[in-house]
This record gives structure tokens, C-alpha cells and sequence, in this order.
């Protein structure tokens, strides 16, 4: 009965049906990360048990020998622990299995080489200030594209949202890695040597922020929040400049839609920008007040360049790119590969050393890459894969 019991508990460890506790508008975001929170918590089950079972084995055995077996109750007694001995083995066996599946998954979560990297989600982009690589996180930590080849940086693999680029590395939140010792949510988090190590700024342990912009260079940090918490007394948009140590509420006057994407300029902290299915929305005062500066086009993505323009992905009868001057309100289209009717771009970052080099993400979980402001695109992932560069033709 104890080893039907324990056998059937091992195997439940890996048929929960994980998504019976997805729900709300994240369902396979949370889907994913209860997947990768069980495999890590049957790692760790399986570890106990497999050392249980050792020396439980041991101890028994070691019993066994002392066991009097010339009296009735001594073949009793060594019956019974016969009995616990055939249960140890059985332990040892399915948690050792068990160990062994848990482990296979948590190694093909990624090796460092091209050919395994995978985005489950994809939740921010950015280059590094000597624009050499292309930082992209995903559900499962960080990726990194430089020179024709994908690779995973060293550091935990945390699931970053609201992802940031700055000039000295970048801001985040979200959730820890399986097995960290960082509490969740992460709050407010950042790291100077990308992803290494990470700084606890604010939060933490509370928040798990999806909507974040910081500047470039100003390291101005704007935050969307959907609730209160213990530093931010109501919903909405909330500003830092001293490193989150004190937050000023905007009053977001003239905003409009359902809020998609948030840049701030990369070096005039007054400067921010969101982007909704009404337009894209602009603030010079801290986000106080607000103009739609692309009026009637849904946008699902903005960027700023090291210069103060402004990319913008919008949806009109199909996905585009489009460059706009603060300054003169000069709109520039900047040609883009084709995309399914059901796709959009979902991030785009600049590289700071090169205006005419453009990186941007989909929701189908492709990434474009340009050096000459569109005029031909390589795509360095397909559907959540990393890829060799190959060429595609605008049409």
C-alpha cells in the first residue's frame, strides 16, 4: 500500500495538469512559468527523496543483521523490515527516475549554443552602449546576438519583464529563476554587468512590473503599475529620478486606449512616451500631460534612438515601422519585411552607435535585424528560434 501510494505521488509530480491554474490575459506566460516552476520543485523532491531512500536502505539493512531470527519475534521483526527494505529500493529507484527527467528538461533549457536557443516569450530588447550585441530576455533568461551567432550570457536565468536597456547595463522586474534564492516578484532590479548580478532598487518581493521605460542616459524610471502597493497609493504611471529612493505620481491627462509599450527620452528625464490602440502619446512634463502625435494608428511598440527620435510600430492594414522628429513632426516610414496579418512588432531598439541599425521583435516571436535603415533585413530568429542570418526581402 506505502509503495502504491509513494509510486502514485512520483508520477502525479509530472501529470499536473499546470493548465487548470493559468488564467487571465498572461495564460501561457503563466502556463510556462508554473511548467518550469515544477520541474524545478521535482528536481529538488526527488534530490530529498533519492537521499531518503540511501539511507533508509542503509539503516534497515544494518538493522536486519542484528535481528534475532531464532525467535518468532525476531522473524517477525525481520519480515517487517524486509518489507521497509523492498520500500527503500523502490524510493531510491522512482526518485533516482524521477531525478533523471526533471534533470534532461533543465538541461535542454538551453546549452549556450545557437541551435538551442528558444524564446518562450520575449519581453524587452536592447544594445549594449558599444553596440556590439543585441540583449533579448525571455522567459528563461537572457539572450544574446552578436556576430551572426545567438549565445546565453552568464547569470541567473531570471524571467525579466519590463526590460530596459540603459547605457551601463538595465533596469527589470519580474520573476526569479527555479532555484534562486531571489524572492518573488523582483520589483525593481538592476544590473551593471548584465545580468551577472542583480541590484534590489525597489519593491521587491512585491511588485512584478511589465510596464517600465528608463532613459537611456538619464536613467530616468517611468513605471505603469495596474495596482496599489506599498509606495504608490493608487494605479497608474509613476516616475523616479534618484533611483526609485522616492516616486511622483503623473496625472496622465489627455491619455487615451489601453497602454501597450513606454520609452523615455534617453537623456531628457521629462520626456516619456506610451504608446496605446488610439496612437502614440506624448509627454514633455513627466507625464502629466499627454498628445497623440500618430492619432487613429493602434502602435504596439516605441523606441527612442540615441539622437531623441522616435520608431514607432503601428498596425493600419498591416504592420509598420515608422520613424518620427520630435522636433519638426517629420514622419519617415522605414520599410519592414512582410508580416502575417496576425502579427505586429512587439519591441524595437536602436543601436546607439548606428541610427540605421534596427532590431525589433513580433508577437510570432520573430526578430529583424537592419544596418541601413530597412533597406534589407536578416531575421536572426523564427517563431521563438534562433537562426543563422538570412536574408529577407522587403515586399
Amino acid at each position: 500500500m506505502k509503495l502504491k501510494l509513494f509510486t502514485f505521488l512520483i508520477s502525479a509530480l509530472f501529470m499536473i495538469p499546470v493548465g487548470v491554474f493559468a488564467h487571465g490575459t498572461e495564460e501561457e506566460h503563466q502556463r510556462e512559468m508554473l511548467t518550469a516552476t515544477l520541474l524545478n520543485y521535482s528536481f529538488i523532491v526527488s534530490s530529498i527523496l533519492l537521499g531518503l531512500g540511501i539511507i533508509l536502505f542503509f539503516l534497515i539493512r544494518n538493522q536486519l543483521k542484528t535481528v534475532n531470527v531464532k525467535k518468532q519475534e525476531g522473524r517477525l521483526k525481520r519480515d517487517k523490515l524486509q518489507r521497509w527494505l523492498k520500500l527503500s529500493r523502490w524510493v531510491s529507484v522512482l526518485a533516482l527516475l524521477a531525478l533523471a527527467v526533471s534533470g534532461v528538461f533543465a538541461l535542454t533549457n538551453g546549452t549556450g549554443e545557437e541551435e538551442d536557443i528558444d524564446f518562450m516569450h520575449i519581453h524587452g530588447l536592447g544594445f549594449t552602449n558599444d553596440g556590439t550585441e543585441i540583449y533579448v530576455p525571455a522567459h528563461d533568461g537572457l539572450k544574446v546576438y552578436k556576430n551572426g551567432k545567438w549565445k546565453i550570457p552568464e547569470g541567473e536565468k531570471h524571467d525579466y519583464m519590463g526590460f530596459s536597456m540603459v547605457d551601463n547595463g538595465f533596469y527589470s522586474s519580474g520573476h526569479p529563476a527555479p532555484g534562486s534564492s531571489m524572492k518573488n516578484p523582483l520589483g525593481v532590479v538592476k544590473s551593471t554587468d548584465m545580468g551577472k548580478t542583480l541590484q534590489t532598487l525597489d519593491l521587491y518581493g512585491e511588485v512584478d512590473f511589465h510596464g517600465i521605460g528608463v532613459g537611456y542616459y538619464s536613467h530616468a524610471i517611468y513605471v505603469l503599475t495596474p495596482e496599489p502597493n506599498s509606495r504608490m497609493d493608487d494605479a497608474g504611471l509613476y516616475y523616479s529620478l534618484d533611483e526609485t529612493k522616492t516616486w511622483t505620481k503623473s496625472d496622465m491627462k489627455g491619455l487615451e486606449g489601453q497602454p501597450s509599450a513606454i520609452t523615455v527620452h534617453p537623456e531628457k528625464e521629462n520626456i516619456v512616451v506610451i504608446s496605446t490602440n488610439r496612437g502614440v502619446y506624448l509627454s514633455k512634463d513627466y507625464g502629466n500631460s499627454f498628445n497623440n502625435i500618430l492619432e487613429g494608428t493602434p502602435v504596439t511598440s516605441v523606441s527612442f534612438t540615441k539622437e531623441g527620435k522616435l520608431l514607432a510600430g503601428g498596425m493600419t492594414d498591416k504592420p509598420s515601422l515608422m520613424e518620427i522628429n520630435l522636433e519638426s513632426g517629420e514622419k519617415k516610414n522605414i520599410p519592414i519585411p512582410t508580416l502575417s496579418e496576425d502579427d505586429a512588432i512587439g519591441y524595437i531598439a536602436v543601436n546607439p552607435n548606428n541610427e540605421k541599425q534596427i532590431v525589433f521583435t513580433t508577437f510570432e516571436k520573430d526578430i529583424y535585424l537592419t544596418d541601413n535603415f530597412g533597406e534589407k533585413w536578416i531575421q536572426i530568429a523564427k517563431q521563438g528560434k534562433g537562426m543563422n542570418s538570412q536574408t529577407t526581402t522587403n515586399e
